[in-house]
């Protein structure tokens, strides 16, 4: 006969619900606290990596910065020693004009002359740090008074122009500075076509900003071209100072705006300038 104590030894034991409720809760607890360390060690990865993108970049702007000061400095003594060189070529040209030999090598340095000029005119403009004069700028306007300052080259060259500016497309910008900027995507366009092609400017009015995209069909730019492009001193020519698209980004940063850069689908470059909108300032 089966005592009393030995069946309760043969029955199944119960769980308790409480310890399964607190070991549930537990397990939870580890699983959520392994997902948090998973995401918390990403967000450390993530921010780690853009710290130290942010450290080179602002290293390298240190560098620009110290560059910068330097070739300010330099440009402003070669442009002050340039005035009297002019000055004294211009007057042996009027002294040699019979003798067309020595001429001939007078413009040659003249020519030598005219080209280190424009290299400092560069490199002050690259390294100039003043704010954007604002005012109301056509843009149908500017872009046609760079082109026909540029006519006799585009016809050497036989360049095909289409322009699509509407007439009453406006910003408020810097005129000289917006000015400079487009001079300089419409000549590293032509610089693209030596041999003719065609020029497109497309000027729209976006959402946040106007939009004018200059487009050429050259070869376009290769890749490390096309991540270096705008990159101070980097040039793929065999003359140049590589300060042209330089420049132009910094102006356009100088107005809030960008700069961007791309190769159309069916061959060449595109460079889009854009000027955000501003505020209409009430007339003084």
């Amino acid at each position: 006969m089966i005592t009393e104590h030995a069946a309760k030894q043969t029955l199944p034991s119960t769980p308790d619900p409480s310890l399964e409720a607190v070991l549930a809760a537990w397990h939870d607890a580890t699983v959520r606290l392994e997902q948090t360390h998973s995401a918390l060690r990403t967000q450390v990865v993530r921010l780690t990596d853009e710290l130290e993108i942010k450290n080179r970049e602002l290293a390298r702007k240190n560098r620009l910065a110290d560059l910068g000061q330097m070739a300010s400095h330099v440009a402003h003594e070669v442009r002050n020693n340039l005035v009297p060189v002019a000055l004294y070529l211009s007057l042996l040209r009027r002294r040699l004009s019979e003798d067309r030999g020595s001429v001939d090598i007078l413009e040659k340095v003249d020519s030598g002359v005219r080209a280190l000029d424009a290299t400092v005119h560069d490199l002050l403009s690259f390294t100039a740090e003043r704010d954007p004069r604002y005012q109301r700028v056509n843009l149908r306007s500017l872009v046609e008074d760079v082109l026909d300052a540029l006519a006799p080259q585009l016809d050497a060259q036989e360049i095909r122009l289409d322009v699509d500016v509407p007439s009453g497309l406006a910003v408020r910008a810097d005129h000289d500075m917006l000015r400079r900027a487009v001079l300089n995507v419409v000549l590293n366009a032509l610089d693209a076509m030596p041999d003719g092609g065609e020029l497109v400017v497309t000027g729209v009015d976006g959402p946040y900003g106007c939009e004018l995209e200059i487009a050429d069909s050259g070869p376009g730019f290769e890749e490390q071209a096309l991540r270096r492009a705008c990159e101070p001193f980097y040039t793929t020519k065999s003359s140049g100072t590589g300060l042209g698209l330089a420049i132009v980004q910094r102006m356009a940063e100088a107005h809030g705006g960008e700069l961007s850069i791309g190769n159309c689908p069916e061959g060449g470059a595109a460079l889009t300038l854009r000027i955000p909108h501003r505020r209409m300032e009430a007339a003084a």
